[in-house]
């Protein structure tokens, strides 16, 4: 069994708590669900926001999902000139069987845009 890093993004409409919380549980939720993970094979998880995303910390949805025991932190993004905004991103460290190039990462919404060279 391998550590593997997955990463991904989403965009939400606004900075609304119940859009925060229902974006990060989406984005979540895709990148379980696309590398055919379970909460058990999580060793953690490190979420962003760009800044103009304040109004609820994302890892309160991956808490209120049920990952009590996955030690999860929250930073901002840094503020580039440009950059898309209302952005959400995960990295999360997983134990997989999965080689690095089976990953799927993760890019919804808008943030699609953000990696154009992945599958969608």
């Amino acid at each position: 069994m391998a550590v593997r890093a997955i990463r991904g993004a989403i965009q939400v409409e606004a900075n609304e708590r119940d859009l925060i919380l229902e974006g990060t549980s989406e984005l979540v939720q895709a990148l379980l669900s696309r590398n055919q993970i379970t909460a058990e094979d999580l060793i953690s998880i490190v979420f962003t926001a760009t800044p103009d995303l304040n109004a609820e910390f994302p890892a309160y949805a991956a808490r209120q999902m049920g990952m009590t025991d996955v030690p999860l932190l929250c930073a901002g993004e840094i503020p580039v000139p440009g950059a898309m905004p209302r952005v959400l991103r995960v990295l999360a460290h997983v134990e997989t069987d999965l080689d690095r190039s089976a990953i799927q990462h993760p890019y919804l919404r808008g943030a699609a845009a953000l990696r154009r060279d992945l599958p969608q």
